[in-house]
């Protein structure tokens, strides 16, 4: 193992049909208003987590909820999972603020995110 070690799950994003009423729900049971909102995505920050909505699963065909794992070296923490076992669903991109996400899949099929803010 390396010294990669995670920050912990601090960002969960959620597959929506509807965004407005999802919105709805998630700001009652969050009591907080969205720090993003926009048509293709629905941001909260509560208690030190994200939790944002995506319609449809977005571009990525999410079908269920997604925890990303914050790491400091994301590319370092992929290879270390994917030697360990793990597939690669979405290699490293970046989303927009010097964050970058990548996806991979568990020996189940589980999907696993994994998030590095610059």
């Amino acid at each position: 193992m390396s010294d990669s070690s995670t920050q912990g799950i601090k960002t969960v994003l959620h597959p929506v049909s509807d965004l407005a009423k999802a919105k709805a729900v998630y700001a009652a049971l969050l009591g907080v208003e969205p720090v993003a909102d926009g048509p293709y995505y629905v941001g909260f920050e509560a208690a030190g987590q994200h939790i944002g909505l995506v319609p449809a699963g977005g571009p990525q065909a999410m079908a269920s909820p997604v925890a990303y794992w914050h790491v400091p070296d994301i590319e370092a923490k992929l290879a270390e999972v994917t030697a360990a076992g793990a597939t690669v669903k979405e290699p490293v991109r970046d989303v927009g603020g010097g964050r970058l996400v990548a996806t991979v899949t568990d020996v189940d099929g589980n999907v696993l995110g994994l998030l590095q803010d610059r």
